[in-house]
This record gives structure tokens, C-alpha cells and sequence, in this order.
């Protein structure tokens, strides 16, 4: 890795940081929807659903929170993307003297600052509704660690939606899915308690393994074979992803 694509990076990542800071209510957006599911399901749903977990049902889900949180905000990732890439500025961009994939790099690296802000809000929020853990400082650390990998992941997936858009609304219709698959996993009940099918969809789909990660850490329980099926789910679409996104910037350059 090159000092100048380093240096190139840097400078392109406090562009798209400005921008997110003169508009903070993209990250207000964000954690808007995740915050008012929780609020539903909590106060509304929570106590008609058994999860015999022997913690509050707030404490349960909220790691599926967390990862709708960050799968709605990389929407914002293809958005940006796209109005550049409309506005003429990468054509710019490539007349001068940068590393190429320092662009779409920016636009990662402010994703995941932005995102891990607003999953933060959400956790303040959480906090507030008595959201409560006795996890480790190294626990916390871990949290953040599959937090930031996930949103690298998907963000990397919002780079290729955003490259090959043909309009603003095409642009982040990505990510719907994204937001909803929480809702078939062990995000907010037990996958055993699904229809057959459904449950075998749940329990094997990567956002479970995931979610029961966090769970674990937050309660300060032996995260056992999940958290390697995590990663290894994460690193996976994150390569493939980062691949497929080179290859469409290539592309679109030539």
C-alpha cells in the first residue's frame, strides 16, 4: 500500500466527512427507523414474545437493531456515490494525479465513521430505555470490531448498487433487503420457533451467527464457534464485494 494512496485517501475521506458533518440529519436518518422498531417492539410486542433468554427482551434484540442500523445507513454510501459520479467529479478526479481507488475508498471509510455514530445514538437510546451490560471493555472492543467489519462489508455491496445506478431512487433500493433479513434470523425471536423451512433459512444465514455474537458479548457469555462463523461470513462478502466493486469502477472509468 502506497504513501500516496494513503495520503490521496485521507484527503478524499475529510471531503465526504464535511459533507456528512454539514448534513448530520443523513445519520439522525439513520437511526430514526431502527430506533422507532424498538420502540414498537419493545413496548408494544416485546411482552407477547418468549425468547427464554432470562434477560429483558430490549437486551435480546438489540443486536439486530444494530445491524439494521448500519444496513439502512449504507444506503446513504450509494447515494453519494451516485450524485459524484451524476456531478462530473470523478471525471475530475481521474484527470488528476490520485491513486484511482482512493475515491471509493473515501466514500468506505466515511461510511463506517458515520454509521458507527449513528449505531452509537441508537445504543444511547437503548441505554435510556434500560438497556443494560456487563460486558468488558474487551468485550465492547469486540462489539465495535464485528460492527466495523459488517459495515465494510455492506458497505462495499452499497459501492457496487451505487456505481451501476440509473437513478437516485436505484441507488439505495439496495439496501431494503439488507434492512429487513434481521427479521429472519435469531435477531428478535428464536429461530426454533419458525416454521421448518424458515427456521433452517434463519439459523443458517450469516446476520444469525452475527447477532448471536454481540448477544453473547454483551451478556459476557463464551462466544464459541458464532463469532468464527461471523467473521468468516463477513470476510467472504467483504472480498467479494471489494472485487466486484473494483472491477465495476474499472469498467466505469474506461
Amino acid at each position: 500500500m502506497s504513501t500516496t494512496f494513503l495520503t490521496d485517501t485521507g484527503v478524499l475521506t475529510g471531503r465526504s466527512l464535511r459533507h456528512v458533518v454539514r448534513s448530520p440529519d443523513t445519520i439522525i436518518t439513520t437511526a430514526v427507523t431502527p430506533i422507532a422498531v424498538m420502540l414498537l417492539f419493545v413496548y408494544v410486542f416485546g411482552g407477547a414474545i418468549l425468547t427464554n433468554a432470562g434477560s429483558p427482551y430490549l437486551d435480546y434484540m438489540l443486536p439486530g437493531i444494530l445491524l439494521m442500523t448500519i444496513a439502512s445507513g449504507v444506503a446513504y454510501t450509494a447515494y453519494r456515490l451516485f450524485l459524484d459520479l451524476q456531478g462530473g467529479i470523478f471525471e475530475r478526479f481521474q484527470s488528476m494525479p490520485i491513486a484511482r481507488s482512493s475515491v471509493l475508498w473515501a466514500h468506505v471509510l466515511t461510511s463506517v465513521a458515520a454509521n458507527l455514530v449513528a449505531v452509537a445514538l441508537v445504543i444511547g437510546v437503548a441505554l435510556l430505555m434500560g438497556f443494560r451490560t456487563g460486558a468488558s471493555v474487551g468485550a465492547w472492543l469486540a462489539v465495535a470490531g464485528i460492527l466495523a467489519l459488517f459495515t465494510l462489508a455492506l458497505t462495499w455491496i452499497a459501492v457496487i448498487a451505487g456505481l451501476g445506478a440509473k437513478s437516485v431512487e436505484g441507488a439505495s433500493a439496495f439496501s431494503y433487503p439488507l434492512i429487513f433479513l434481521p427479521f429472519v434470523s435469531s435477531a428478535f425471536v428464536p429461530t426454533d420457533s419458525m416454521p421448518g423451512p424458515v427456521a433452517w433459512f434463519a439459523e443458517n444465514q450469516p446476520l444469525t451467527s452475527i447477532v448471536d455474537s454481540i448477544r453473547a458479548l454483551f451478556v459476557g457469555q463464551p462466544v464459541g464457534g458464532d463469532l468464527l462463523t461471523a467473521l468468516a461470513w463477513l470476510v467472504v462478502v467483504l472480498v467479494l464485494a471489494n472485487a466486484l466493486a473494483l472491477t465495476a469502477y474499472r469498467r466505469r472509468r474506461q
